[in-house]
């Protein structure tokens, strides 16, 4: 079982930056890799970014690539995402995601997480 626990979204103007975290727990050992994903009104939820056990491999969305960042800390319990030049677009609540299977990759699709976050909203205004 994994907690996960995101925070640092709110409100930025077009252009500007915000960096989320997701805090986990857990009691047990296990090695997981972990993501990000969002989901805008009336839309699937989507990945956005993923990290390895490691903290080595990642991978990004294609409109992610460029401009987010995702990393996590060495004891392996906090990963962040650093967000810049955010577009309109980019307005949904964020999920962090923990998956047991596959620590060793940095998973790509909502099936493939086992553990959710409750969210945290980020709103781009223009």
């Amino acid at each position: 079982q994994i907690q996960l626990v995101e925070s640092g979204g709110g409100l930025v103007q077009a252009g500007g930056s915000l960096r989320l975290s997701c805090l986990a727990s857990t009691r047990t050992s296990r090695s997981y890799n972990m993501g990000w994903f969002r989901q805008a009104p009336r839309k699937e939820r989507e990945f956005v970014a993923a990290i390895d056990w490691s903290g080595i491999s990642t991978a990004y969305s294609h409109s992610a690539k460029d401009r987010f960042r995702i990393s996590r800390t060495n004891d392996k319990n906090t990963m962040y995402l650093e967000m810049t030049n955010l577009k309109l677009e980019d307005t949904a609540v964020y999920y962090c995601a923990a998956d047991i299977k596959r620590p060793e990759q940095a998973v790509v699709g909502v099936e493939n997480y086992d553990y959710w976050g409750q969210g945290t909203q980020v709103t781009v205004s223009s």
